[in-house]
């Protein structure tokens, strides 16, 4: 009779134990609080500035959202060769919302001879190649200097980035037009 009382005993607890677990499984975890400062969202956009007919720097910079920069200079810059550097996330993430703000993807994506907008052309200028990529969106834009129809506010854009991201360092003078 002990060990039957027993026995029935130890079923009730298991019963009781399964029922604790299964209740708790099913239970909806506490809701958290979003974190205090959070990462701005992904994205990344480089530039590139292209030769011209004389002593133009030529290289490419990048910057990663998070404020990760990665320089190369090929030519004509005090610094050759692959740099790095880190700015602010928030700073890289403002860069970035400014592009956006400023239409950036809604500019043609090629300002060169011959293309709609470019009626007047002139030779011998450097080009640039930038690309933006940020909230699902990729705008990559060739504008060659030569074209002097091209809206201000895309050279206006890209000397914001080299700015920003701070090549005037490896450079070694400031990009102007």
């Amino acid at each position: 009779m002990i060990a039957g009382a027993m026995i029935a005993g130890a079923r009730g607890l298991s019963r009781w134990i399964a029922a604790a677990v299964l209740s708790t499984g099913c239970s909806r975890p506490a809701a958290q609080a979003p974190p205090a400062n959070p990462s701005p969202a992904g994205g990344h956009l480089s530039l590139e500035r292209r030769a011209c007919f004389g002593t133009c720097p030529v290289y490419t910079v990048t910057l990663e959202r998070s404020g990760e920069i990665i320089f190369e200079g090929r030519r004509f810059v005090a610094d050759s060769g692959m740099h790095t550097a880190t700015i602010p996330a928030n700073r890289a993430d403002s860069l970035f919302r400014e592009l956006d703000a400023a239409g950036w993807f809604g500019l043609a994506d090629r300002y060169g001879m011959g293309e709609p907008g470019c009626e007047r052309f002139a030779t011998d200028l450097p080009s640039v190649v930038t690309e933006v990529r940020m909230d699902g969106r990729t705008k990559r834009i060739e504008h060659d200097y030569g074209c002097t129809d091209a809206p201000s506010k895309l050279a206006d854009l890209e000397r914001r980035i080299d700015e920003v991201t701070g090549v005037e360092r490896w450079v070694g003078r400031a990009i102007g037009r």
